[in-house]
């Protein structure tokens, strides 16, 4: 008799536990941060693959975009701006459902910087890594021609037709990514073009009503022999960006040090 009692006690507890658990409403499910990933100069969107799966297997969705004139782009450089650049990356946010987080890199911060003064309402967060940040009116050519740092400049290779810069091959890997595995270093030696020239001459605007009311940060790239680290620090200080992050990396810290990136990024999605 005792023991039907317990068995019966035993079953009325565990009916009202059950009870309870339905009376709760499931925890609200975070959404997937959308990122649009922007690459640099002379490079194209294979640079951002292990960042862009670290990303998605986190559930994150990643835009990488290509920009005309690199990678499989065949747009004639005589044909490219700094502006032609900006409407790629508009177009691709303006096809996503959600706001995104646009990350730029090098020449990358120029042209996201233009897509911020264009959509400011579809960016949640601005990151640039290792990544030219203008003032209003500024040039990237402007920007570099202060950085006593860099190695870029006396490794450039102007075409005749000064259309295109060349780098000296065997500058590539100590100027961008001397701190790559080998692995690393051959993929960004391999995909090499050289770069559309009339961009780096073309000045951004911005304003404070625009571009002033975005979200920024900066990962600063502390090895970076391309865009140095004073120039990093001198203008992230100028735009007022009081969040930043450091990197012991080369100019290419998505393929030297993914993981590291990947989780900066992600802290930035949490």
């Amino acid at each position: 008799m005792k023991t039907f009692r317990l068995a019966t006690l035993l079953v009325a507890v565990l009916l009202c536990a059950l009870a309870a658990c339905s009376d709760q409403k499931p925890a609200p499910e975070i959404p997937p941060t959308t990122f649009v990933l922007v690459h640099g100069a002379w490079q194209a969107p294979y640079v951002w693959q292990p960042v862009q799966q670290r990303l998605e297997q986190q559930h994150h969705k990643v835009i990488v975009v290509e920009l005309p004139g690199h990678g499989s782009d065949l747009t004639p450089p005589q044909a490219l701006t700094l502006n032609a650049y900006r409407d790629k990356v508009v177009a691709a946010i303006r096809a996503q459902p959600n706001n995104v987080v646009l990350v730029g890199h090098s020449l990358g911060g120029m042209v996201v910087t233009a897509v911020a003064e264009s959509i400011p309402a579809r960016i949640t967060k601005l990151v640039y890594v290792g990544a030219f940040l203008p003032a209003n009116g500024q040039s990237l050519l402007a920007l570099a021609a202060t950085d006593s740092t860099s190695q870029l400049g006396a490794a450039l290779v102007p075409s005749a037709d000064q259309l295109t810069l060349d780098i000296r091959p065997d500058r590539l890997v100590p100027v961008f990514i001397q701190d790559g595995s080998p692995a690393a270093q051959q993929l960004v030696a391999g995909n090499y073009r050289a770069e559309p020239a009339i961009p780096f001459t073309n000045p951004v605007t911005v304003t404070a009503a625009n571009f002033g009311r975005v979200d920024k940060y900066y990962v600063h790239t502390a090895l970076d022999n391309a865009v140095g680290l004073r120039l990093q620090q001198r203008m992230a200080a100028a735009a007022g960006i009081a969040k930043t992050y450091t990197l012991r990396s080369s100019h290419c810290p998505f393929l030297a040090v993914p993981d590291q990136l990947s989780e900066v990024l992600l802290a930035l999605a949490r």
